[in-house]
């Protein structure tokens, strides 16, 4: 496992201002940067939603916790800013971390009519899901997400660190487990 102590460490520390499966002060937190448009972050996501379903059997419910925050890459990513925008406009209805799945999911589908019809699928409130992404209620979270993501060294989602300190290695499930396992320890 590769690690970097002094120029990979999480700037902003885990809160309850974060989105966060699992609990806060679990033996071991996940904190992901992550881009809705990005093929790579997604496959990451996943394989993290696998490790933690296994992880939950073995440690127990309280021993994972995972929080995921934005880093759209506008750049190579035009739609990634407004589905980020989606994703708060629905945690403000209290559906973050379904809107969450729904644009991983169909992720080459983000345009705004996709993000209506997905906001729709969810039951949210329609009206105030438009307003809040008309009026760009969120671009402000969304940017200090990108912010603390910089001052942490991270310069392309996803970024994955694990109890604060930045994970280096492959992207494999095997990897990526013996890290958490070795962080639980």
């Amino acid at each position: 496992m590769t690690y970097d102590r002094d120029n990979y460490s999480l700037f902003v520390l885990p809160s309850t201002q974060d989105h966060l499966q699992g609990v806060l002060n679990a033996v071991v937190v996940l904190v992901m940067y992550g881009d809705y448009e990005c093929f790579q972050s997604a496959n990451v996501y996943r394989l993290i939603k696998v490790a933690g379903q296994q992880l939950k059997v073995l440690f127990g419910e309280n021993n994972l916790g995972f929080i995921f925050r934005h880093f759209p890459q506008v750049q190579i990513h035009p739609n990634a800013q407004r589905a980020a925008q989606a994703a708060e406009a629905a945690s403000a209805q209290g559906q973050f971390w379904q809107m969450h799945e729904i644009l991983f999911i169909h992720q080459q589908e983000l345009g705004n009519g996709y993000l209506v019809e997905y906001a729709n699928r969810l039951g949210l409130d329609i009206s105030q899901f438009l307003q809040d992404l008309s009026r760009g209620t969120y671009v402000e979270r969304i940017n200090a997400d990108i912010e603390g993501g910089l001052r942490s060294g991270v310069e392309a989602a996803p970024a994955l660190f694990i109890n604060g300190i930045r994970y280096l290695d492959h992207w494999t499930f095997e990897q990526v487990m013996a890290a958490i396992v070795a962080a639980n320890d």
